[in-house]
């Protein structure tokens, strides 16, 4: 297996423990009692961990090389998802997601350094395309799992069995891959000042929020949003949200090939300006009109990151790409995938969950603008 398909494979099973909850989200709500601002501060539980991991991630591919870190977060996150089917309420879990997104964490930048000095640059935005198909494979059979494992066990039996799969595919890994043998940068205060004076870094930075806040941040509450206010029963809010995601397989290839042939700017910019208003619209829709919309706006939304990404990496020297993504991905995945999820279901609480979810749209399409400050990276 080549390295793009192992790194592929570890970041689907990855991200699908980042992101069950969601689908399992109204059975656990029913089992331990929680509101919806209580099921979206989950997801900041989840989001608090991976910042602070992402942060920290640097020293510990300093230490152990990227390949060790790769294959410490996959053991990390399993042993997280067997601790989060154990919790017995809402101190418990949020904890527990907690340090299963500190194992998930380390993940991103050692993964994305191992895949970019393992092919020549002219390839990249392809290869990151590939690579990109994980969390879009993810969303879409997220749902199917949780599904598929509720009608035979408990949401506790179904984190436990993928537990045992990321443990597995973690050690399918360090048995066939053996690049990404190089260290990691350490953030010392010399590279985070030249950092800090990067003005793309920064916008890099608010884009990347608002492109997780599309996806992930849209996707946690969205099973929750049928169930409540369109009156899908669970199996059938997740039967369609899976669905609705088996298009971004396609896309996520598209969007690395925009990106090679007409420039990641205005790849990013048309992504993220359809995206916010498709975003905006489902958030007001109703009838028959939801359904294509919930079809839509996934499509729209994950053609920004391979874009997203390979404008990362052009960002600082090479040896830095990890230090980069460690410190650009982290605010952005908080307030993306954390602190939208608790606006959206705080809103929710007063009956307002689709206005929570326009609210998020707006200033989704809204950050399309920003892609201009980026005027002198093609």
């Amino acid at each position: 297996m080549t390295p793009v398909v192992l790194l592929t494979l570890t970041f689907f099973f990855n991200f699908v423990a980042r992101i069950i909850m969601a689908p399992l989200m109204p059975t656990v709500e029913s089992d331990l009692g929680l509101g919806h601002g209580q099921a979206g501060s989950l997801f900041l539980g989840t989001a608090a961990g991976y910042m602070l991991a992402l942060v920290g991630s640097p020293l510990v591919a300093s230490r152990l090389t990227h390949r060790g870190v790769i294959i410490l977060s996959a053991l990390a996150v399993g042993l997280a998802l067997a601790a989060v089917s154990l919790s017995g309420g809402l101190g418990a879990l949020w904890g527990s997601l907690f340090v299963l997104g500190l194992g998930s964490g380390l993940y991103l930048p050692s993964g994305l350094a191992t895949l970019t000095s393992s092919i020549p640059a002219r390839q990249w935005g392809r290869a990151i395309g590939v690579h990109e198909l994980a969390p879009n494979a993810a969303f879409i059979l997220a749902p199917l799992l949780a599904e598929a494992l509720l009608w035979g066990t408990s949401w506790r039996g179904a984190l436990r069995a993928l537990a045992v799969a990321t443990v597995a595919v973690g050690g399918l890994f360090a048995w066939r891959c053996h690049q990404g043998a190089s260290r990691g940068v350490p953030p010392d205060v010399s590279a985070l000042r030249r950092l800090g004076r990067e003005r793309r870094f920064w916008l890099m930075m608010v884009l990347f929020s608002l492109g997780i806040s599309s996806t992930l941040g849209v996707y946690a509450m969205l099973p929750l949003f049928l169930v409540a206010d369109h009156g899908f029963s669970p199996g059938g809010a997740n039967l369609i949200f899976a669905l609705s995601r088996v298009s971004t397989l396609a896309t996520a290839l598209l969007g690395g090939w925009a990106a090679d042939r007409f420039g990641a700017r205005r790849t990013m910019a048309v992504a993220m300006g359809a995206s916010g208003v498709c975003t905006f619209l489902l958030g007001v829709a109703s009838g028959p009109a939801v359904p294509v919309l919930l079809f839509l706006q996934p499509v729209l939304a994950v053609s920004f990151f391979p874009a997203g990404f390979a404008t990362l990496s052009r960002i600082g020297p090479p040896e830095a790409r990890s230090l980069v993504v460690a410190f650009t991905v982290p605010l952005a995945f908080l307030v993306g995938g954390g602190l939208t999820p608790v606006l959206i279901g705080t809103m929710g609480e007063s009956g307002h969950l689709g206005m929570g979810i326009s609210l998020t749209g707006g200033l989704i399409a809204a950050g399309a603008l920003l892609v201009r400050g980026l005027a002198q990276q093609k």
